[in-house]
Order: C-alpha cells, then sequence, then structure tokens
C-alpha cells in the first residue's frame, strides 16, 4: 500500500481528499496535519468520515511526513513553500494543491501573491499537473503543482483548439463561475449563506490569482505567448465551475463538425474528459462529486466565434481528483484509481 500523508487537513480540499483516499485500492492514510485541531479524531471533525478513517489529527513535522510515499498540502498559500525543501531532501513525492508553485517565475508570483516565494530555486523544478497535457512530465516528477480549479475547466475547454493553432490566442475572453466552496472554508461575511443565496455576481474583474496561472498554462499548450480577459464569477450553489469561453476562429471556412470531431479525438483515450455532442448545454450537477470535465462547443450564427462550455466540480476535478490523478500517475497506479465516482444527481 502507498504510505499518504497529508498537510492541512481541516479545509474542503483536505476533506475531500480523504473522501477519495479511504477508498483508493492502494493507498493508505498514514498522517494527517493540523496545527488548529492536533489530537483529535478526524472522523469528530467530519462525521462523513466515521467507519472509514481511524486516525487524528497531529503536528506538521517534516520527519513523520518524510516516511510517507507521497504528501499532498491542502493549505492556503505560502505553507508549503516553507515546508518544501526540507521534504523534498527527505525524498519524498510532494503534490502541493495550493498556488506556492504553480507559477514559474517568482517575481510574478510575488506580484500577485504580495510577498516574496520562500523557495524560488524550487520553482523551474515543480511539474504542473494538469494530466491531459502534462502525463508523461508528471510521471517523473517528485514535485506536482494541481492547477487551480479555475484554470482546470478553463485550460481543457481551450487545449484542442490552441494545440492546433485555430483560434487567436490573443482575442480569448473565460467567463467562469463557481460555487462558494472555492473561497475554501475560512469565515468571511462575503460567503455568508444570506450574502450569497438568490444572487450572482462578479468579482476580481480588475485581475485575480488565476489569471497568471491560466495564461502560462494556455502558453505551454500553444508553445507562444497567450492573452485571455478571464473574469470569475460567484454562484448561490456549493460546488461546481462552468467556463464559457470565447475563441475567435482564424480559419471561418473550418466546419463545427470539423472541430467536434478534433474535440472528440483529442479527449478519446482521457478518462474524465467528456465531449458532449453538438448542441449540448452541460450542467454543474452532472459532475458533481467526480472527477469529471463535460465540455460542448458552439458557434452561434455560424460566425467565427467559437463558444465552448466546460463544467467542473471544483473541489474533484479542480483540486483533490486531480490531485489524487496526479498521485496514480506519479506512482505507476492505474490513473483512474480512486476516481470512478459518479456525479450525485439530483
Amino acid at each position: 500500500m502507498i504510505k499518504v500523508g497529508i498537510v492541512g487537513g481541516t479545509g474542503y480540499t483536505g476533506v475531500e481528499l480523504l473522501r477519495i483516499l479511504v477508498n483508493h485500492p492502494d493507498a493508505e492514510v498514514v498522517a494527517i496535519t493540523s496545527r488548529a485541531e492536533e489530537g483529535e479524531r478526524v472522523d469528530e471533525l467530519y462525521p462523513n468520515l466515521r467507519g472509514h478513517l481511524d486516525i487524528r489529527f497531529s503536528h506538521p513535522d517534516v520527519e513523520l511526513l518524510g516516511q510517507c510515499d507521497v504528501v499532498f498540502f491542502a493549505t492556503p498559500h505560502n505553507v508549503a513553500m516553507k515546508m518544501m525543501p526540507d521534504l523534498l531532501a527527505l525524498g519524498t513525492r510532494v503534490i502541493d494543491l495550493s498556488a506556492d508553485f504553480r507559477i514559474r517565475d517568482a517575481a510574478l508570483w510575488s506580484h500577485w501573491y504580495g510577498e516574496e516565494h520562500a523557495c524560488p530555486e524550487l520553482l523551474q523544478q515543480a511539474v504542473y499537473g494538469l494530466p491531459e497535457f502534462n502525463r508523461e512530465a508528471i510521471a517523473d516528477a517528485q514535485l506536482v503543482a494541481c492547477p487551480g480549479c479555475y484554470p482546470t475547466s478553463v485550460q481543457l475547454g481551450l487545449l484542442p483548439l490552441l494545440e492546433q493553432g485555430l483560434v487567436d490566442r490573443q482575442a480569448l475572453v473565460a467567463n467562469s463561475a463557481s460555487g462558494v466552496s472555492g473561497a475554501g472554508k475560512q469565515a468571511s461575511v462575503a460567503s455568508l449563506y444570506a450574502e450569497v443565496a438568490d444572487s450572482f455576481k462578479a468579482y476580481s474583474v480588475a485581475g485575480h490569482r488565476h489569471l497568471p496561472e491560466i495564461e502560462q498554462g494556455l502558453g505551454d499548450i500553444a508553445g507562444e505567448d497567450v492573452d485571455i480577459t478571464f473574469v470569475p464569477h460567484l454562484l448561490p450553489l456549493i460546488r461546481g465551475i462552468h467556463s464559457t469561453l470565447y475563441a475567435q476562429l482564424l480559419d471561418t471556412e473550418i466546419a463545427l463538425e470539423e472541430i467536434q470531431a478534433l474535440y472528440e479525438e483529442r479527449y478519446a483515450e482521457e478518462a474524465f474528459v467528456d465531449v458532449l455532442p453538438l448542441g449540448a448545454h452541460p450542467q454543474t450537477r452532472t459532475v458533481k462529486g467526480s472527477n469529471d470535465c463535460r465540455i460542448a462547443i458552439h458557434r452561434p450564427q455560424q460566425r467565427d466565434t467559437l463558444v465552448i462550455l466546460s463544467v467542473i466540480d471544483n473541489l474533484v476535478k479542480g483540486a483533490s481528483g486531480q490531485a489524487v490523478q496526479n498521485m496514480n500517475i506519479m506512482l505507476g497506479l492505474a490513473e483512474t484509481a480512486g476516481l470512478e465516482t459518479i456525479a450525485l444527481i439530483p
């Protein structure tokens, strides 16, 4: 069995990791850390795990974590980077769900996160963990930076177009809407039920921290710099992301059916990307609790603008499920192991 450690197990991504890993056929959670909850049983904080996990929260000790085959960081930004050099020196393989290692440029990271990076020398070593694009590099990596939720939905939606150079790389638009769990578990007025229910709003229009990650990832896919206008929105639901993406075709003579075939062929062997038939409108409820990304493409009025609809569960394919998918690839396990949960409806 693979011995797994989790740093920061009290947030939503932490408990989602646990929900997935307790049913993983090849993995055993042997350590889960929390300074605030040290000594408390995990199933007392999360009763849904009662009968599935008999472990207590412990102090985040590098030596203890170094005995694990793989360690997940389910922490806010600026936590993983402070422990990472010592942990990697012990030979442990690490999957970081925070933003600490997603952006390769230390100055750019500092600009968006408002502090100096603690170990900029590791930024180039970290492998960006989007399996559908970076699978071979993930397999050999010691440190994987798990993509953010918005970036996952946007990159998977645009990937086939950018790989084939079919759209204007400087005229991309992403309107993405997320449930409130994307903001994490910390208390804030903006996340109160009375503030969120029966409402819908955009936020961070002037600039969101996921923008440089999205542009970096799309640039890697395209092989050239990419510019995108990214506008996030808050949905009055707990989990799920719906990204509506707009791209300008360079060849207006190409038929929508040809583009549909391109998407179907590109993702034919991908277990967690589902290209829907032409005319479909994917819904967040069809991916809730699953590691799936569902995509549909449209061409309104047969003009030169493509509209791509991409939906994921922000806590699964957008975070913990994708992290476990990366673990499976890194350790030579079946990529779908522990991740074959069907979405919850209703």
